[in-house]
């Protein structure tokens, strides 16, 4: 039975400046990613196919933190991470600090299948994708007004040393999408922008294999987001993967005691996780997490705080 489930980030616009239309237009953009994915599958297609449709949805949306809509450094630039997983053999493609991909996830898996490396940075990213034919846009098309004011509002923050009241969802974001197709085999990709006013060449988790993204047919796909240090140095996603194969755990389980756990420590964020049988869970610890799943039947069951995922729209 195959299933898919995404996230938009962990950390939402706080419940009291959140609009109807703002709302509907976060479940109408989780929808699109759902339906994408679900395509895919509803063919016979493979999870990882699958969560790359998801994710090239979302990083078109500017409503997230990716491609499109991916926050600012604070130099004023945009370096962009992102990660594919296969579960079936556990190959891996990842990027990091980059800019020019219309879709990061797609210069992702362009390092999965078409070199002998896990993760590409920097210029040396950019020209291994240009030499393997990954679709390029110009600077501007990254640009978003609602992005570059978070940043200005950052950096006169840190000018007046004022203290930090930013929500989590100023703070970071990432977008993501793990699935399981018809066969039971796995697969997870994850993207960001990063945070807002991070210094120049910061990585966060997102391309961090075993930490923000995941995938083993034998235990689980994952993708995280939130703070990213924090996810790396408890090496999350693998921490799940673990908990079910030498604890025997189930995929709902562990993936909400590696959270809370990770909560306690001070670590803001949330992640999506499905295993081989098509089970999914959604944990997070802050006040919401932009998130939808789907399965064979169809139904594309979109959230944001804490109520259960329903269909909108």
């Amino acid at each position: 039975m195959y299933s898919l489930a995404i996230h938009g980030g962990a950390g939402t616009i706080r419940r009291e400046t959140m609009t109807p239309a703002i709302e509907a237009g976060f479940h109408a953009g989780l929808r699109t990613a759902l339906l994408a994915g679900h395509a895919v599958l509803a063919r016979g297609g493979s999870a990882m196919d699958a969560v790359t449709a998801a994710v090239m949805a979302l990083e078109d949306d500017p409503q997230f933190n990716a491609g499109r809509g991916a926050v600012y450094t604070s130099a004023g630039t945009h370096e962009m991470d992102a990660a594919v997983m296969d579960g079936r053999d556990r190959a891996a493609g990842a990027v990091a600090g980059i800019l020019g991909p219309l879709h990061p996830v797609l210069a992702a898996r362009a390092v999965m299948e078409h070199s002998e490396h896990v993760l590409l940075i920097g210029p040396g990213a950019l020209a291994f994708c240009r030499a393997n034919g990954v679709e390029f846009t110009n600077a501007a098309h990254f640009h978003t007004e609602r992005r570059w004011q978070a940043l200005q509002a950052e950096l006169a923050r840190r000018t007046a040393a004022a203290a930090d009241t930013r929500s989590d969802a100023d703070r970071h974001g990432t977008v993501g999408a793990v699935a399981c197709d018809a066969a039971g085999n796995l697969a997870a990709a994850t993207s960001t922008g990063g945070m807002t006013g991070k210094l120049p060449g910061r990585v966060g988790d997102s391309p961090v294999i075993g930490a923000g993204t995941w995938a083993d047919n034998a235990t689980c796909a994952i993708s995280a987001t939130g703070h990213g240090e924090f996810f790396i140095r408890h090496a999350v996603a693998h921490e799940i993967a673990s908990r079910m194969r030498f604890l025997g755990e189930g995929v709902a389980e562990a993936a909400e005691k590696v959270v809370a756990e990770l909560g306690a420590l001070g670590g803001s964020g949330g992640l999506i996780a499905v295993d081989a049988a098509g089970n999914v869970a959604l944990p997070f610890n802050c006040d919401g997490m932009y998130r939808g799943r789907i399965g064979a039947d169809g139904r594309a069951l979109t959230a944001i705080y804490r109520e259960a995922p329903a269909a909108h729209g």
